[in-house]
């Protein structure tokens, strides 16, 4: 190729002109290519630009969700992954630190980086009653007990906390709040829920604000909104009628007319929608008789058209498997059925490449057309756009004192104290048992649950199953909370499963028994009988035959309680109020008063169930609504 000399380039005019034209040309078509990478531009703009350069292998990783145990940096590069998830336990080491986390998390998001476009993945963990599976962070009460607290602008603060809690370790994408209205609390999930009433549920949407941000006044409706690097991705679940089960059997059949739908469990995705939550979350459950997951009229045509949801829509672990009766059988069939229902990222946790390539083939052989994928896509990307992870992918440690922060314990505190429900006080309103006073010769303090902070917590905590002990994480126990609220005089003895004859010979001044449930989540949480696990009935009779006693009642619902209430002085319902114990301390010797109120009706017997407000057989042991309260003590 021959070289010009400056000679030869001055005295040609039009090859000087040629060449700034193509300099011209080449910058306008960097420019071009880089729009979609422009915050500067219109959201559809970016979302247009991109899809338009992305090959179909691109399209379908984008629609994929892997656990994090077979995520690697090379796994997202060469499969374009869209999204990892932590699974209940799943974790990079034990007791991994926040800055262990965010360098793991950042490895992955590296691996999408250097792909061709460069697409960030996005981070999702069930992050359900704080960033619950994170060694030390903050363990809020599960939503039935902030059911029990009737106050929004509290839950809207516990998802402003949670939100930075999860952004402390890495994590963009929040399996939270459940919208669930529990209508039968032999249901494994029931604690999830915040009330038996659509109308609490509804009102408690206002968590979604807390984690994603304040919505600005004219956004469009249904348009996702993430406010920025200190906020998450939200994800109203489980799309529709979860809470509805024939017996509260996990992921069975709800049976119910369009208007029973709508009016009791649709009302919670209207209020996440308007609020502008980024993503919803499918059911495992059928209703009439049609896998959610497969209904094309309730996700495509009510939530996507009617509703006009802009986000994406996920489905749960391993869900895809289960649309046919036999679980994975037929499974490129049951790919087509589910993406098109509407499902736009599919949450295939372990055999990934599987699912690729069977909606690959489904997609060249025109079983899904191109249009479902295109409109899947659009919506990743839109929540990836809106939540700025094109600007900001990569997590650093400056919020990694967030989590389990002392101002989020305090918050986890006061929650704890508002969703306490006092049922019972004395045996009449004027000769009261509580508060207790703190000033006593010797108090007894028995049960299963007094000094076990894996059981207060419950579920969805460390492990996806919960754990029993007080190493799994940091927090204070009720026995401590008691000890760290008396006078110093006072002694505290501490048995778990005393005799009476024990408790008759020594003479205590008053006793605080604490049991309940041991912890659980989903099917494993399924109970037909409801009773309160050995040995806590003997434990209530023992000591509540021979001393003054009050009951705390730790459970994820209502139990079978009738058959002791009579020999119980006070009984108080504390569901499962996660790492701060002190919060009950605080109420039980009246540092502050009882407010709480009953999310869910208190049943007699199972045989009652199901039994909700309004019901034309409703008899209740104590009223959905039902709380006694109490003032502050002046001096104690």
């Amino acid at each position: 190729m021959k070289a010009f000399s400056k000679q030869e380039m001055a005295g040609s005019p039009i090859s000087f002109m040629g060449l700034l034209l193509l300099c011209f040309w080449a910058a306008f078509t960097d420019a071009e290519f880089m729009k979609y990478k422009d915050p500067k531009q219109p959201l559809n703009v970016r979302i247009k630009d991109l899809l338009s350069r992305m090959t179909l292998e691109e399209k379908v990783g984008q629609m994929v969700q892997i656990d994090r145990s077979v995520a690697s940096a090379e796994v997202m590069k060469k499969y374009f992954i869209g999204s990892i998830l932590s699974g209940g336990g799943s974790a990079p080491s034990k007791e991994a630190s926040a800055e262990t986390w965010i360098n793991m998390v950042n490895e992955y998001q590296n691996g999408c980086l250097s792909t061709r476009l460069g697409i960030p993945m996005i981070y999702g963990t069930d992050a359900v009653h704080g960033n619950s599976l994170v060694y030390k962070a903050t363990i809020f009460p599960h939503n039935v007990g902030l059911g029990a607290t009737r106050d929004p602008e509290l839950v809207k603060r516990i998802g402003a906390a949670t939100a930075l809690e999860n952004r402390a370790t890495g994590f963009t994408h929040v399996f939270a709040p459940s919208v669930a209205v529990c209508r039968d609390p032999r249901w494994g999930r029931c604690y999830e829920s915040y009330s038996e009433d659509p109308k609490i549920v509804q009102a408690m949407t206002e968590i979604v604000s807390g984690l994603q941000g304040d919505i600005p006044t004219k956004s469009r409706k249904g348009v996702p909104f993430v406010a920025g690097k200190n906020k998450v991705a939200a994800c109203a679940k489980h799309y529709v009628g979860d809470g509805g089960t024939k017996n509260g059997v996990n992921g069975d059949n709800t049976e119910i007319d369009r208007h029973g739908l709508l009016t009791i469990h649709m009302p919670g995705y209207y209020n996440s929608i308007i609020k502008g939550v980024a993503t919803i979350m499918v059911s495992y459950s059928s209703l009439n008789g049609i896998k959610m997951h497969a209904n094309n009229d309730l996700i495509t045509g009510f939530l996507k058209n009617t509703l006009r949801f802009r986000g994406y829509v996920l489905s749960d672990w391993q869900a895809i498997d289960r649309i046919p009766s036999v679980f994975h059988t037929n499974y490129s069939h049951s790919i087509q059925i589910g993406i098109q229902a509407g499902i736009d990222m599919v949450m295939v946790p372990l055999n990934f490449t599987e699912f690729i390539d069977g909606l690959t083939f489904q997609v060249k052989n025109k079983g899904i057309p191109m249009s479902r994928i295109d409109d899947a896509v659009k919506r990743i990307l839109r929540v990836k756009f809106v939540m700025g992870l094109f600007e900001n992918p990569l997590a650093d440690f400056s919020l990694v004192n967030q989590l389990g922060s002392q101002e989020h314990r305090e918050l986890a505190r006061e929650a704890v104290r508002r969703s306490l429900v006092l049922l019972k006080n004395g045996e009449s309103a004027d000769r009261p048992l509580l508060p207790l006073p703190k000033k006593a010769s010797k108090i007894l303090v028995a049960g299963s649950h007094a000094d076990n902070l894996g059981y207060q917590c419950g579920g969805w905590t460390i492990e996806w199953q919960g754990l029993s002990g007080n190493n799994l994480t940091s927090g204070t126990t009720i026995l401590k909370a008691i000890e760290n609220t008396i006078d110093p005089n006072t002694k505290v003895v501490y048995k778990e499963n005393p005799d009476v004859e024990y408790v008759k010979s020594n003479k205590f001044s008053y006793a605080i028994v604490v049991v309940g449930e041991h912890p659980y989540a989903e099917s494993l949480g399924d109970n037909l009988n409801l009773t309160i696990p050995d040995p806590g009935p003997s434990t209530i009779t023992n000591v509540c035959g021979a001393v003054k006693c009050v009951v705390i009642i730790i459970s994820g619902r209502p139990v079978v309680i009738q058959p002791y209430i009579s020999s119980i002085d006070a009984l108080i319902a504390a569901w499962l109020p996660g790492s701060e114990g002190q919060g009950v301390a605080d109420v039980l010797f009246g540092d502050y008063g009882f407010t709480g109120k009953l999310p869910r009706t208190w049943f007699k017997t199972v045989d009652q169930l199901p039994m909700n407000v309004g019901d034309p057989h409703y008899d209740p042991l104590f009223p959905f609504g039902f709380g006694l309260t109490t003032k502050p003590a002046k001096t104690n």
